[in-house]
């Protein structure tokens, strides 16, 4: 019996999300947020490092479309939507289009394991310093993407399957 209700609790989580949020996806116009609407939301300046440990600002990513996937190993609903991420990332142009796999772990080595032990072809990063108010969710997963202006065009709380046309479309336009 308890393993019955051990593998429903990790149903039930990994079909809310590592927060008990439902999936939620916003579509965004004219770079307004939709949550709030006064206020632009624009890709912050924050610094992340690489697996190499090679230091990034997000930043520096403007002028083309940016892909930000906040995740974590030990998160069910990351995990399941990882592959679809890796599929989209196979299909974009990447002269035009910029993944970052912000991995959430505690400690870099998680990720950089995590990274190896999946073959991981899409660029995985770490913070450098706290979150970046936009950033800051309920839970995780959380997507964020950024038009080549800085801009932000969707976002999505909450895993979803990236393997689709309609965001190979998004990317790509």
């Amino acid at each position: 019996m308890k393993t019955y209700l051990f593998i429903f609790s990790l149903f039930i989580l990994a079909a809310t999300g590592c927060n008990n949020s439902t999936v939620k996806t916003e579509e965004v116009a004219n770079g307004n947020d939709a949550v709030n609407s006064t206020a632009p939301a624009v890709l912050p300046p924050f610094k992340l490092v690489d697996l190499n440990r090679k230091p990034v600002n997000l930043a520096d990513f403007k002028g083309k479309k940016i892909f930000v996937n906040l995740w974590a190993s030990w998160c069910p609903p990351c995990r399941a939507e990882i592959p679809s991420i890796g599929e989209l990332y196979s299909k974009v142009d990447k002269t035009k289009v910029v993944f970052v796999m912000l991995s959430l772990d505690n400690e870099m080595e998680t990720a950089i394991q995590f990274a190896a032990e999946n073959k991981l072809t899409t660029p995985v990063y770490y913070p450098a310093e706290n979150l970046p108010a936009l950033f800051k969710t309920e839970g995780i997963p959380a997507t964020f993407i950024f038009d080549e202006k800085g801009n932000l065009i969707k976002r999505i709380d909450g895993g979803d399957d990236y393997d689709t046309a309609e965001y190979l479309k998004l990317l790509s336009e």
